[in-house]
Order: structure tokens, then sequence, then C-alpha cells
């Protein structure tokens, strides 16, 4: 059972200038798993964690995130985009690595009053913003050895976000990378901190060599295209007729993709297909785009590898049909157009 919180006055907020960076809000909210079950969860004012030294989401990595938004939407009410997948797959995550899975009601009702607890701090309509949600299971407890922790915790906090990368929806280049994201076989799939921890430093290293991040090839043959950096990828043929997106065991299964190859087919009337990207041959394909919860859409102007460097539609301008699927997914987001049915949760 929730409550609607106290109004609290407006937030000192420059919204136009929000980048991708921890703001504290006010709220957030945590459950403990003990004895086999989690607890009904409570919000609370502090947000730093207490756990045990011997936590195994400290020494063995055992944890899982999510990412979503919530959207202000023109009437003045509150959108939350496709939660039940993001419940979906946290559950995933949770199996991979051992950890008690959240059921989809507990989590979209966590998600819900940690919106409406910091309904403040939620970047008005029109200005391109929105609240962040991060979810995450951690384990905790006293323990040492490689093991399942005794006990977790499940939280979910807000900030609110603008654009992921500067500049917004404006195209930037990447490089490929000789380093893995994450092995054949391994937890690619699961949106675990590891993969990301494996990724700091081909990201420094891309950064350092003026690209936006590294881009992923797959670990068995590197040859094909995988992930960019945080977000999958994407590409559009050079008849404009074909939205193509890597299909691996190792790729994170992303809810934006998901949501886009639907709109590529059933908006834009596009043929949709999750194969193969060779990077060698990305002369079949006049635009590519990363995309993610974070970034949204982020258009690709070029990719360099190796000696080459191959420009996409533009370095400077963003692709039509790039264009058309990022007005189509945002205007579901925040109610501007109509969204296919139960994707959109109503806070």
């Amino acid at each position: 059972m929730t409550t609607p919180a106290t109004p609290r006055p407006p937030v000192n907020l420059d919204w136009s200038t929000l980048g991708f960076s921890y703001i504290r809000t006010d709220e957030r909210y945590l459950s403990h798993w003990r004895g086999g079950q989690w607890d009904s969860g409570q919000l609370t004012l502090d947000n730093v964690l207490h756990i045990s030294e011997g936590s195994t989401a400290l020494h063995y990595g055992q944890q899982c995130f999510e990412g979503l938004k919530a959207y202000r939407a023109a009437d003045g009410s509150v959108n939350l985009f496709r939660p039940d997948q993001n419940a979906a797959r946290m559950q995933e995550s949770c199996r991979r690595v051992l950890m008690p899975e959240v059921s989809t009601e507990q989590f979209i009702d966590a998600c819900r009053q940690v919106v409406r607890a910091n309904d403040h701090w939620i970047p008005p309509y029109g200005t391109g913003g929105a609240l962040y949600l991060r979810p995450y299971v951690i384990g905790v407890g006293d323990n040492i050895g490689v093991r399942s922790a005794p006990e977790f915790l499940f939280g979910v906090f807000a900030i609110p976000v603008g654009a992921y990368f500067k500049g917004g929806l404006t195209p930037h280049n990447f490089i490929t990378s000789g380093y893995d994201r994450a092995a054949p076989h391994g937890t690619g799939a699961a949106k675990v901190g590891g993969n990301y921890a494996a990724s700091l430093l081909p990201g420094f290293e891309a950064k350092e060599r003026h690209f936006a991040d590294a881009i992923y090839l797959d670990p068995a043959t590197h040859t094909k295209i995988e992930e960019v950096g945080a977000a999958n990828f994407f590409a559009i043929t050079k008849d404009g007729q074909t939205f193509v997106t890597p299909k691996s065991p190792s790729i994170l299964p992303s809810i934006t993709k998901y949501s886009l190859l639907h709109l590529a087919e059933h908006r834009l009337g596009l043929k949709v297909v999750e194969g193969d990207v060779y990077i060698d041959r990305l002369g079949e394909y006049s635009e590519a785009g990363a995309c993610g919860t974070a970034a949204v859409i982020t258009p690709i102007g070029g990719i360099q590898h190796g000696d080459r460097f191959h420009v996409f539609h533009s370095e400077t301008q963003v692709g039509p049909v790039t264009r058309r699927l990022y007005d189509e997914l945002t205007g579901i987001q925040f109610g501007d157009r109509p969204a296919p049915e139960g994707w959109l949760v109503k806070v």
C-alpha cells in the first residue's frame, strides 16, 4: 500500500543544463531479504547503505541493477516506460548470479513509491529531461567464502537527468576496442556490475583518443559488432528499408532496442533483422546508432576500426530514419504519441 507524497516546493535546478550525473534526491526505497523472503520495503531519507564488510557484492560481484525513467507528460501526469520489462530483466540477472528474484509487482510498486516521493525532481514537460530510476539487488551479510550471500538488499533511487552524451541527439564517433566486454557464455546478457567494470579501461582509452566510447566486438571472433559502450547497436541499410541490430548471447537485451524494433516494423514499416553486423561490412549501412535507457538514441557519425574510419550518414547531421525512430519513441514516453498496449504505466 502506498500513499501520495506530500507536495514539496519546486527544485532549484537549471533543467536545460542537466546531464547524466548523481544528484541526491529526497527519498529512496529499500527492502531486505532474510529468512527466504523479501520484506515489504520502505522509503528512507538515508542515501548511504550500511552493509557488512563481508558482503558478497563487495568481494565477488554478486549484484545486478536496472535503469528506467519516469517522464512528465504535457497534462502533468507521470509515465513509467515499460517497467515490467525492467523487472523481468532484473529477474533474469538475479537468476544468473544466484540471487532471489524481486517480483514484478514489488519492483513496479517500489518504482512508483520513489517517483511519487521525488515528484518535484521530475524535469518539467518540454525540457527533454526525465527522472532516472536505478533499481539494484546486492548480496550482503557476514560472509567470506565464495558462495551466495546470506542476505540481500533491493533498492531503488532516482535522479533527474538530461542527455547522456553532451549535445543530445547529435552524432558521435566511436572506436572499436581490442578488449572484450564479456566472455562467450558468460554474464554479457545479465545487467551485472562486472560487465561495466570491464568496460571502464577501454572506455577511458577511447575518450583519451577523443571518441565518445568504445565499440565491443564479439568475444569469440572479433569480427562482429556487439555493443557500443553501455548501449546496444543498430543500423539502417543503404536502401533505408531495414533496421538491423546484432544478435548474440553475450549482448544485454536492451528494452529500448526491442522497443525500437517494434516501432521500426509497426510504425515505420521497416523490415527488422536481428543478426550479424560485421565490422568489415559497414558500407552496407547508411545510418547507425547506439540505444539504451540512459542514451535513448545516440546517432553514430563514424566508427574507427584499425586504420579505417567509416562515416555513416554524417558526422554532424542526424539521419532521417534515426530521427523518426527517436521522435516516435520519445513521443510515446512523454505521452505525445499513442503507446502500444502496456508500454506506459501511470504513476
